[in-house]
C-alpha cells in the first residue's frame, strides 16, 4: 500500500511539472497535437499507479518523453511556418457574406446543426447576424458580426425579441417546424423557383415571427426575403 501512495506521488509530481513546461493553456485552447500528447500523458501516467508491480520508471520515463517532445515540436513550429501548418492546420471560415460555406463544413466534417450550436454557444441566434465565422485551428468559433443598421427615426421603438426556427436542414424541409411557424410549403419552393433552386439545394433555411426568412443554399449565395404566416408568428 505505501508503494502505491509513494508512486501515485511522485507520478502527480512528475506530470505537474511536466504539464507547467508545456504551457497554461486550458484544454479548449490546445492544438491537435498538444491535446494529443496530453491524453497520452494521462493514460501512460495511471500505469505504475495502478499496478504496485510495474516498475515505477514504465510512467515516468514516457511522461518526460512526451513533455520533452511537447517542448522540441512547439519550437520548430515557431521557427517554420510550415511544421506550423501541418502539426495546427488552418482556420477555416465557415460564414462569410455569402451565406454558409458548404465546402468549408464538408472539409470539417460538420453539419449544419453543429454549426448552428456552434453559434449559439458563441452567443448568436441568427445566422443573418453573421459577417464571418471562423473556426480556428484550437476549435473555437470567432464570430465577427454585421454592422448594426441605424434607425432613420428620432425615436426608436424597442423590438420585439426574434427567434429563428429552421424550416430547411441539409436539403429537406421540417414539416414540424412548417406547423409550428405557420409556414407554407409551397410558398417556399414558389421562393425557390424564382432563384432557380430546389428544396434539395438548400443548405439551411429558416423564419423568424416576423415572417423575414433566411435561405443558405450549398453552392450559391445566401438570401432573404419574407414569406406569410398562417399562425401569426406566435412562437
Amino acid at each position: 500500500m505505501f508503494v502505491v501512495f509513494l508512486k501515485s506521488i511522485i507520478v502527480f509530481v512528475v506530470v505537474f511539472f511536466v504539464i507547467r513546461l508545456m504551457g497554461k493553456r486550458q484544454i479548449g485552447e490546445m492544438q491537435p497535437f498538444e491535446l494529443v500528447i496530453t491524453l497520452i500523458i494521462a493514460e501512460v501516467a495511471c500505469i505504475p499507479m495502478n499496478d504496485p508491480y510495474i516498475p515505477l520508471y514504465c510512467g515516468v520515463v514516457p511522461i518526460v518523453t512526451l513533455g520533452m517532445l511537447h517542448i522540441v515540436l512547439s519550437f520548430i513550429s515557431r521557427k517554420s511556418m510550415k511544421v506550423r501548418k501541418l502539426l495546427s492546420g488552418n482556420s477555416i471560415i465557415v460564414i462569410n457574406p455569402d451565406g454558409i460555406v458548404y465546402d468549408a463544413l464538408c472539409k470539417m466534417n460538420m453539419n449544419v446543426d453543429d454549426l448552428r450550436e456552434a453559434v449559439r454557444t458563441a452567443g448568436y441566434v441568427d445566422f443573418t447576424e453573421i459577417a464571418y465565422a471562423i473556426f480556428e485551428t484550437n476549435g473555437k468559433l470567432c464570430v465577427v458580426e454585421k454592422p448594426q443598421q441605424q434607425s432613420s427615426s428620432e425615436e426608436e421603438q424597442p423590438q420585439k425579441p426574434l427567434l429563428p426556427i429552421e424550416l430547411v436542414v441539409d436539403g429537406k424541409i421540417k414539416e414540424d417546424n412548417l406547423l409550428l411557424t405557420g409556414a407554407d410549403r409551397a410558398d417556399i419552393e414558389k421562393v425557390l423557383r424564382e432563384k432557380k433552386l430546389k428544396v434539395k439545394d438548400v443548405l439551411y433555411a429558416d423564419i423568424r415571427q416576423d415572417g423575414n426568412a433566411f435561405f443558405a443554399p450549398k453552392y450559391d449565395k445566401a438570401f432573404c426575403t419574407r414569406l406569410s404566416l398562417s399562425g401569426g408568428g406566435n412562437w
